[in-house]
């Protein structure tokens, strides 16, 4: 109960940073935005089209997007020396990084909320279909992609060029967990629900979950102290 309750404080704290200031969740915005608007002029507006390639232009916006949320994560940390009051608390690794990752999670869930609706609608694409299975993926995948995303964030904090290395160390590694998405999302997008012949799919982005965040859980004490 306790653990539990250090790991909502830590992603209470995190929101209401970010939320104050706006100043990461705008840019992710902004930039989804701006994406998708210019791949609507590059691709022809056939239906058929747009659904095959909608798994792939929505994943490669998310991920992009997501990274501005994920770079910030420990960086609003580094004024007055926080981050260093923050891993000498009395509170484990894994409720501080479990915490941020939360808030990330939350707050590129609302990036991809506003990009689905602009999607839709740049696009003339009805995504709602199997909602409560595009909904599912898009849960896994931005959980995986987040973990990752909080660890290597927490890695690259103390480095001069994080902006550039945050995605160059998260993307190769998610690639898994992209692919999956963007096959199932492609998948519904085009109204073919999840059957037995693209679980696998499915099940891959499970295990991708629980595996990076048992590792990341596991190694951060490690990567806070380094």
């Amino acid at each position: 109960m306790n653990f539990a309750r250090q790991v909502l404080v830590i992603m209470a704290k995190d929101l209401r940073a970010e939320l104050r200031t706006k100043e990461a969740i705008n840019a992710s915005i902004s930039f989804a935005l701006v994406v998708l608007l210019m791949f609507s002029f590059a691709f022809d507006p056939d239906e058929e089209t747009i659904r095959a390639i909608s798994g792939g232009l929505l994943w490669i916006v998310f991920a992009f997007a997501g990274t501005l949320i994920l770079n910030r994560s420990f960086v609003r940390e580094l004024g007055n020396d926080c981050l260093d009051a923050l891993v000498s608390a009395p509170i484990p690794g894994a409720a501080l990084f479990l915490g941020k990752a939360l808030a990330n999670f939350l707050l590129v869930l609302i990036v991809e909320f506003v990009a689905l609706v602009a999607f839709g609608f740049f696009y003339n694409v009805k995504w709602t279909m199997y909602l409560g299975q595009l909904s599912m993926v898009i849960l896994l995948a931005t959980w995986g992609m987040t973990v990752a995303g909080t660890i290597f964030s927490a890695l690259t904090v103390n480095i001069r060029l994080r902006e550039v290395m945050l995605p160059c160390l998260t993307f190769p590694i998610v690639i898994p967990a992209l692919l999956g998405a963007m096959q199932l999302t492609s998948a519904l997008v085009a109204g073919k629900p999840i059957t037995e012949d693209n679980a696998s799919w499915l099940k891959m982005l499970i295990g991708f979950d629980v595996m990076y965040t048992a590792v990341s859980v596991a190694l951060v004490e490690v990567v806070l102290v380094s």
